[in-house]
């Protein structure tokens, strides 16, 4: 018998400790399992479904590093995009991780943004909290969107922990892109945040299949099945490449007008000053691995003021 085990067998209490210990690292475990098998969500846009996604990866640590900072982030994005679910899961993520400067009036706050969207559990949650006597803080729908930038994003192992026939979309991106002198990276980043690599993705203005593609863009590149991978990134890709052709290699202003397009890029001469295109292109750029401390604070996905003096939302929406 070696010296700690004597040690804690002579000392009850201490032996108690440590087999709570054990008792709540098991639970622990059990949660980030269940967490991997979360359910997937229904009836949201492709691109807030791809950010409650990524965000519960971010949350359960599946594919990367547990970040409850890069989830609640990917969750206040959905959120601002209209999803009720975005808002109650940052919720709880502020009632989980009060050590990582969550706390409860901000959760109740969330909650009642959740239920006003209609989410079915933020009216009992906020019952909850009420009982518990805790009031909601004011302006939780104020705080600006941001994403860390103290670590990169690995999309590397992000894309390996995805669902196995997904992988076969990911696969088909890594073999085209460098045939369309695209960044493979890149192409990866724009897939993730269009889609989340879900090939049969519509969006309710139409945008479709893994690269969302709207109908007169997969016209314009020549895509007759945009629920095909194949056919879908390829036209993607092309836009891409025209976008980087056009832009003249500017990143920034490529990632921007895949999602705002090209005419509005030109009319704000840069990223234009929507809310969704802020934050996408933050997004997009942080997936492909770029550093936010090299980048303007408008395409790190920082949206500067917050409340009334937030960008306004994309006129299509």
């Amino acid at each position: 018998m070696n010296q700690p085990e004597a040690t804690l067998r002579g000392n009850k209490p201490a032996a108690i400790r440590v087999l709570r210990a054990l008792a709540v690292s098991s639970a622990l475990l059990a949660s980030v399992a269940a967490a991997a098998s979360a359910p997937v969500v229904e009836g949201e846009a492709p691109r807030v479904r791809a950010l409650l996604e990524q965000g519960w990866a971010a949350e359960s640590g599946k594919g990367m590093g547990r970040s409850p900072w890069l989830a609640a982030s990917l969750y206040r994005q959905a959120g601002e995009m209209g999803s009720g679910e975005g808002y109650f899961r940052l919720a709880q993520v502020h009632l989980a991780a009060r050590q990582y400067g969550g706390d409860a009036a901000t959760a109740s706050c969330l909650f009642a943004l959740a239920s006003q969207l209609g989410h079915a559990g933020a009216a009992a949650a906020l019952e909850r909290q009420a009982a518990a006597r805790v009031a909601p803080a004011a302006g939780c729908d104020r705080d600006p969107t941001q994403l860390p930038g103290y670590a990169p994003f690995d999309i590397d192992a992000y894309t390996r922990a995805l669902p196995a026939p997904r992988h076969e979309v990911v696969a088909l991106i890594r073999k085209l892109a460098p045939r369309y002198g695209v960044d493979t990276r890149l192409a990866l980043a724009v897939a993730s945040a269009e889609s989340n690599f879900n090939s049969l993705a519509l969006s309710p203005k139409n945008a479709m299949g893994v690269m969302q593609l709207i109908p007169a863009t997969a016209e314009r590149f020549g895509v007759a099945r945009p629920f095909e991978p194949e056919q879908n990134i390829r036209g993607g890709l092309a836009y891409l490449r025209w976008l980087n052709q056009y832009f003249a290699g500017d990143v920034v202003r490529v990632i921007a007008a895949y999602n705002a397009g090209e005419r509005a890029v030109e009319a704000h001469g840069g990223v234009p000053p929507y809310a969704e295109t802020v934050a996408y292109v933050g997004r997009v750029l942080y997936f492909s691995g770029r550093a936010f401390g090299d980048l303007p604070p408008a395409a790190a996905g920082r949206m500067p003021g917050g409340g009334q003096n937030a960008p306004p939302r994309r006129p299509d929406m």
